[in-house]
């Protein structure tokens, strides 16, 4: 996983890269085939709307919400503690949008984001890695436009299981 990506090139330069060392390790092992794939986060706003060009070379998604959550609201986590209780307080924000995912903003670069990357590369494999990935409507919201998976925390893996099993059969009603 490429992490940081902003632009197609910038995938395609480190794809290169690995595409080299993988054929030496194929060689030197006198290996066949290693399975893999190759992928980045996206966690730039600018990744996520130039998606369809990063799917050309990009096998994944995994989304970094708490990154994609600074760089979208242009929020910095070192000091979000001076302001964000009284924006809480005075319903600003409805909610801390680095522990539930903000829907209406960060969510729509992410449904852009999967939109355009499934129109370049059909199979993508598209995910969400961090602790939004351990957020019950987080994790209804990622179901909703059809992630394949869920990285977070070890001690939220159960309420993540819950919370796509529970996605899953409000789907079915």
């Amino acid at each position: 996983m490429i992490p940081v990506t902003s632009v197609d090139r910038e995938l395609k330069d480190q794809y290169d890269i690995i595409e080299r060392v993988y054929q030496e390790v194929l060689r030197k092992f006198k290996l066949q085939e290693i399975h893999h794939m190759i992928g980045t986060m996206i966690e730039i706003p600018r990744a996520a709307l130039t998606a369809d060009k990063i799917a050309e070379y990009a096998q994944f998604f995994s989304f970094g919400t708490n990154d994609l959550t600074q760089m979208g609201f242009g929020f910095s986590r070192d000091d979000i503690g001076s302001f964000l209780p009284e924006y809480l307080e005075k319903k600003i924000l409805p909610f801390d949008p680095f522990n539930v995912l903000d829907q209406e903003g960060i969510g729509q670069l992410m449904k852009i984001a999967c939109e355009k990357g499934r129109k370049t590369r059909k199979d993508i494999k598209i995910g969400i890695c961090g602790e939004h990935g351990g957020e019950p409507s987080s994790v209804e919201f990622c179901y909703s436009l059809g992630f394949n998976y869920v990285s977070c925390s070890p001690f939220r893996v159960p309420i993540a299981k819950l919370a796509a099993a529970q996605a899953k059969a409000k789907e079915k009603k």
